[in-house]
């Protein structure tokens, strides 16, 4: 497999910062938000496609056209929304938008997931062998970017003598770094081997991200390759305030509160009680209120939300992060969860572990 993944993984000089976008904050603010991170030196944003809230595609397209340098990857879209060939043919296009880095590498990004439930069953998707499923995606995506015409017969994927029709401009490969957003052993396996790096997920433990850096790291032996060669970016709440840290402490809760009681594969990997999952459950449904998050998250032990996400002041935050870069994560991909996100983009920018 040809990697595209950037030569800086594990440059020991500045820690690679990202910044995640969901839907937390309004648009026209996430959009001066990239502006500003990208002066002040954040290098990455990656967009979420998670529940029916924002579009990747679109906001990614809005993210690249408003900045100069920063790279943009969705984290992560999910196979069952789109053919594949569209897939390729979408990033194709935000990469002739984006052009490259000043590292000279793609600044358009590829995250690749599964979808979760409960939302993939209410809108009539079948998450039938998702292995194989990403597995097909991704080979036959990856296929579509070198600019040949393909054919590719699987379970799940079936194109016939197909293309990326660029009649005008730039028909070169398109060199994007294709990532599996991953929680699960066998998928952190599958990612090890297939892709360029893994979507480390969050509301984890920095214990759970070594397991999973092994099991990367396993699936990469499999393909020839090391763990070096591997990017691991990870989702990483943070919840930052110097004003009111109790505050910020709290909306972390309400936070974990949301996952343990809505997304399966975050109850298993969060480690959280399962009596305490039993609890919130009866609390938190999907979809959730905002009233139902508050009163969920007044079941959460404080020490489980700061093993499991950056809360509380400045210096807090900073300590969090830097044990999960410990655990091997190559870009903390923080999601700002207080209205502001100023104090997150400062705290991080030019940051060393």
């Amino acid at each position: 497999m040809t990697s595209n993944t950037p030569n800086f993984i594990n440059q020991p000089v500045e820690q690679r910062i990202g910044l995640y976008f969901q839907d937390k904050h309004p648009i026209d603010v996430e959009l001066a938000m990239a502006r500003y991170a990208e002066e002040r030196g954040i290098t990455e944003i990656w967009q979420a496609d998670t529940r029916l809230a924002r579009d990747c595609v679109v906001m990614m397209g809005a993210l690249l056209a408003g900045t100069n340098t920063t790279r943009v990857g969705s984290g992560v879209l999910p196979i069952w929304t789109r053919n594949p060939a569209v897939i390729a043919a979408s990033w194709s296009t935000m990469w002739e938008l984006a052009g490259r880095s000043p590292s000279g590498h793609s600044r358009v990004m590829l995250g690749l997931g599964a979808w979760w439930e409960p939302i993939a069953s209410r809108v009539g998707e079948n998450r039938h062998r998702p292995l194989a499923a990403l597995r097909e995606n991704i080979e036959s995506i990856r296929a579509l970017f070198t600019m040949d015409e393909i054919s590719y017969e699987g379970e799940f994927v079936h194109l016939d003598r197909v293309k990326l029709d660029v009649a005008y401009g730039d028909a070169s490969p398109r060199e994007i770094p294709i990532y599996l957003g991953a929680t699960g052993p066998k998928a952190l396996e599958l990612a090890g081997e297939t892709c360029d790096g893994v979507v480390l997920n969050y509301v984890v433990t920095a214990e759970h991200i070594r397991r999973s850096v092994e099991r990367v790291a396993a699936g990469a032996e499999r393909s020839g390759r090391t763990i070096d060669q591997v990017d691991r970016p990870e989702l990483l709440v943070c919840s930052l305030s110097d004003d009111d840290p109790t505050e910020a402490v709290r909306a972390g809760k309400s936070l974990v509160a949301y996952y343990l009681g809505t997304e399966p594969h975050i109850m298993e990997a969060s480690g959280a009680d399962p009596d305490l999952i039993t609890r919130v459950q009866e609390v938190v449904g999907w979809p959730a209120t905002e009233a139902d998050y508050q009163r969920a998250a007044d079941l959460i032990p404080e020490d489980l939300a700061r093993s499991l996400m950056a809360v509380g002041s400045t210096n807090e935050c900073i300590d969090t992060v830097a044990e999960f870069v410990d655990a091997g994560v190559t870009c903390p991909i923080l999601y700002p969860l207080m209205d502001d996100m100023v104090p997150v983009i400062d705290a991080f920018a030019g940051w060393t572990p």
